[in-house]
């Protein structure tokens, strides 16, 4: 082998030696999906809407809906439907969300109760829901995609961006045994495949709405489109608290020992904590 040859080939091997750690750092990177935020993401947080204080759902609106604008439910769906209505009216209601499963979406904003706090980030929102805790929705607003392949969960994957000062939201990825509910006894498990995209925003200083397209083939006709409105309250006694879900499948008493445990309640048999007697 002449020189030159050698040399060359040796020139080869060190080009390919430095090359190889920088190739596998660009991959590494492009694998970073939290990035670290800079001082103007933190800024750029100051240019959205307020949206600070709890959110109270209009519950009187949420029972309007069930007549105004029921879902397009399949016929096989609303003949369990009625039936569910039928059942609440006769005084046997059947308690869909037991065990202290998560409502999930898009139920959670269809027909809580309960109080939600937005929380921004940069990169992404909160949503941080009272009564227990199961109550949060991860949006991602920092120009991801959503996953090939998502893991299925009651909230599903979520990435938004905004419009304006409105946020659309894209969710999919949500488990087929998560409730499509128009009440706390009428739904159906969606069975899969659905889509949900909302657009919320101020309507007035201090009423938020979500506007919501549900797309679920296997339980809908078509997309529903239906809103939901949330009220701003800023009294600190308001403050979301530590959830308690779980906490209210059980009883407080004390064992042989003297301390204080929590032991199973007594259930019925939809699952619903008995009243102590």
């Amino acid at each position: 082998m002449s020189r030159h040859l050698q040399i060359f080939l040796c020139l080869l091997a060190a080009v390919a030696l430095l090359g190889a750690p920088t190739t596998s750092r660009a991959k590494d990177e492009e694998q970073v999906l939290n990035k670290p935020p800079t001082a103007k993401d933190y800024a750029d947080l100051g240019k959205l809407p307020d949206w600070s204080g709890m959110w109270i759902p209009v519950v009187s609106d949420q029972i309007k809906q069930m007549t105004t604008n029921p879902p397009p439910w399949t016929p096989k769906v609303a003949a369990q439907v009625k039936q569910q209505t039928d059942d609440q009216e006769a005084g046997k209601p059947l308690g869909i969300f037991v065990d202290c499963l998560p409502e999930g979406m898009p139920s959670w904003m269809l027909i809580s109760h309960n109080f939600m706090e937005v929380a921004f980030t940069p990169g992404k929102i909160f949503l941080l829901g009272d009564s227990d805790g199961n109550r949060l929705r991860r949006i991602y607003t920092d120009g991801r995609p959503h996953p090939d392949d998502p893991d299925l969960t009651f909230h599903g994957h979520s990435i938004g961006h905004w419009e304006g000062d409105t946020l659309v939201v894209d969710t999919v990825g949500i488990k087929p045994e998560t409730w499509l509910a128009i009440g706390e006894a009428q739904g159906i498990p969606n069975n899969g495949d659905m889509h949900v995209v909302e657009r919320i925003h101020l309507i007035d200083a201090n009423t938020l709405a979500d506007e919501l397209t549900i797309t679920a083939p296997k339980v809908l006709t078509k997309p529903w489109k239906t809103t939901r409105l949330f009220e701003r309250e800023r009294r600190r006694d308001l403050d979301i608290v530590e959830g308690v879900c779980i906490e209210g499948s059980f009883r407080p008493e004390i064992d042989k020992n003297g301390n204080h445990v929590f032991v199973p309640a007594p259930r019925t048999p939809d699952g619903n904590r008995m009243n102590a007697q």
